[in-house]
């Protein structure tokens, strides 16, 4: 069941959710979008956030229409992406006509829709043949302080988890394809902690909770090898792509 304190926390931390949280390798975009020739597509990014997707995607030259239900993030994205308005709508219930996109793009939200709502809404906005793809920006768990990170601060979004949670879009979508591609993020150690006060654990959990995470977290930014003594770190990421075409 979504929950819905959860999925709509972000807008109290927009600014810092736009500026920490990492952006998505162009391949990885490329790839979503069946990498299109010729005109640009037309593409909506449904929980758009505060437009990380959405800026990504523009600067491939296509146009995009970001949807998004938390009016904190729809101001950041509206601040941050000149020329760009985002709508207010859910990925339930899009303000937008039928058959409206060749794409349909979701960066870090799928996880939080009424699935079988939104598929049949996603459905609804694409042309025949069009493209659905959800993106994950996934730490690299692989690396052991990363896979500790991910323990102290409650965070469960690894690739492993996404490629086996979802395994198919409904009735209206071909089989899912999967692609994966590596990138890296240079933070200090203070932005690690600024990232993790992004997260809708950090955001909507209590200050016994917040202090407990911190804790660890600084302690492990000062004490494993690999960082101890770091003024950057390099935080890996896997950033996973679940494409599928419309029947």
């Amino acid at each position: 069941m979504v929950d819905h304190t959860q999925a709509l926390s972000f807008g109290a931390a927009a600014a810092e959710y736009d500026r920490f949280r990492p952006h998505y390798p162009e391949a990885a975009l490329r790839w979503a979008l069946g990498d299109p020739a010729g005109s640009p597509a037309r593409v909506v990014d449904l929980g758009a956030g505060t437009g990380i997707l959405t800026r990504g995607v523009l600067a491939l030259g296509h146009e995009v229409v970001p949807v998004e239900p938390d009016p904190g993030m729809r101001a950041q994205l509206d601040a941050a992406t000149p020329g760009t308005t985002a709508l207010a709508g859910s990925a339930e219930a899009v303000p937008l006509p039928d058959g409206t996109a060749d794409a349909v793009l979701v960066g870090q939200a799928y996880h939080w829709f009424d699935r079988e709502r939104a598929h049949d809404e996603i459905a609804r906005l694409l042309r025949p043949g069009g493209t659905f793809a959800p993106i994950w920006n996934t730490r690299d768990e692989r690396v052991g302080w990363v896979a500790e990170l991910g323990r102290i601060a409650h965070l469960g979004d690894n690739a492993g988890n996404v490629v086996e949670k979802y395994a198919d879009f409904g009735p209206e979508f071909q089989p899912i394809e999967v692609g994966e591609f590596d990138h890296t993020t240079t933070l200090t150690p203070d932005d690690v902690l600024a990232l993790i006060r992004t997260r809708s654990y950090w955001l909507t959990g209590s200050d016994e909770d917040r202090q407990r995470v911190e804790r660890g977290l600084r302690e492990l930014l000062t004490t494993h090898p690999d960082l101890a003594g770091r003024e950057t770190v390099e935080l890996p990421y896997r950033t996973v792509v679940l494409r599928a075409r419309r029947r």
